[in-house]
């Protein structure tokens, strides 16, 4: 429980960015769009190197709290920090803030490197056991997308309610510092309370033995030389590739929702929450079923099919509109098939986030039986930078 709850830190990140960032930017602020994406797009370019970085010190860190607990607790400041910067600018102007945006968009995603890396390669040591992988996933997955899900609820539900001087509450500008604080302040309590509450497994997770030097040209060249060996594995390949391709997808769709929720299906904020509540309730309704679908059909399948689900059920509403096959703007049916929609999209898909998470972890096994080294870290970096880009 411990371990799954610390996902909710990235999942409240990820449901911040991904719903608010790029909007407040753009709308609120009256950002180009153009420079907007382009401040947010850098921070994919850093994580390419800040994810293996925390991956590869964490799997070569000695330290009385084990190798992933120092990295933990050493994130929850500055994430806390970076995140409400971030949503609270001190400059007004174009390229002022879109270099405020490059600065701590970059900061608070580092800064969430830095938890993120070592807590997902600390699932992969809590056990060996091929199966009882898929659950300690299915946890991590459940509470990622209720963090998700909770940033969402809290924006609109609380902060980003209607005035006479915004009919639209998310256009509100006064609204966003006081929501970037309570997120702050929920990632900070998560983040704590999972690497407080999974204390007890230090001494029974995989050790480092041998003395590795941490000045910096010797990280750089170990980065390097980790991920090089990580890509050797050809399953991992495989796996990275296949998230890649599918979470571009997912991430046009986390940036871009909010403008279809408001301009395309002309949402009122009720119907924005209650839609996007939709995934994620159905991404922890499937989460629930999916160790039994891999004992009957395997982790391959479940990978392959909730990839699939994805962009199918994200498709169809669309494409049903543009052929005047579906409900019209303010139709009473529209929010319910809207809604139906979203959460058989959300269980489908959860098949192949905790099949993913489950099978990179086996992936390290092979790892370890080829050149026998244990190295979590680097493969949930190289995995994580997957779904980030």
């Amino acid at each position: 429980l411990a371990f799954g709850v610390g996902q909710a830190a990235e999942g409240l990140k990820n449901g911040a960015f991904g719903t608010f960032l790029l909007f407040y930017y753009n709308q609120v602020l009256g950002m180009s769009g153009t420079l907007a994406g382009i401040a947010v797009g850098t921070a994919v370019v850093v994580d390419a190197f800040t994810d293996p970085l925390a991956g590869s010190l964490s799997d070569h860190w000695r330290s009385r709290l084990g190798r992933r607990h120092p990295f933990m607790y050493a994130s929850i400041l500055p994430l806390a920090i970076t995140f409400f910067l971030l949503f609270n600018p001190l400059v007004t102007s174009q390229w002022a803030l879109f270099f405020w945006l490059v600065v701590f968009t970059n900061a608070a995603r580092t800064s969430m490197s830095l938890y993120h890396v070592p807590h997902i390669a600390l699932g992969a040591e809590m056990t060996d056991d091929f199966d009882e992988r898929s659950s300690v996933v299915g946890f991590r997955t459940f509470f990622g997308h209720f963090g998700a899900l909770l940033a969402v609820v809290i924006g609109f539900a609380i902060f980003f309610t209607p005035t006479e001087q915004f009919e639209n509450g998310q256009l509100n500008s006064t609204a966003y510092g006081p929501f970037a604080a309570t997120i702050s302040v929920l990632m900070a309590g998560t983040i704590f309370w999972s690497a407080w509450g999974t204390r007890s497994v230090i001494p029974h997770l995989p050790k480092l033995t041998e003395t590795v030097s941490l000045n910096l040209s010797s990280v750089v060249r170990r980065v390097f030389s980790d991920t090089k060996d990580a890509m050797r594995c050809g399953s991992f390949r495989w796996l990275f590739a296949g998230v890649l391709i599918t979470f571009v997808m997912v991430g046009v769709d986390g940036a871009l929702n909010i403008y279809v929720y408001t301009y395309f299906w002309e949402l009122t904020r009720n119907d924005i929450i209650a839609l996007s509540t939709a995934y994620p309730l159905g991404v922890m309704l499937g989460a629930f079923f999916s160790r039994r679908f891999f004992a009957k059909w395997g982790k391959k399948a479940g990978l392959i099919f909730g990839a699939l689900s994805w962009p199918f059920w994200q498709i169809l509403p669309i494409i049903l509109r543009l052929m005047d096959s579906f409900p019209e703007n303010g139709s009473t049916l529209l929010i319910p098939l809207l809604i139906v929609f979203r959460v058989i999209q959300g269980a489908s898909t959860v098949q192949a986030n905790v099949a993913f998470g489950s099978m990179v972890a086996d992936t390290v096994d092979e790892h370890e039986l080829n050149t026998g080294r244990r190295q979590e870290g680097i493969f949930f970096a190289a995995s994580s930078f997957s779904w980030k880009a």
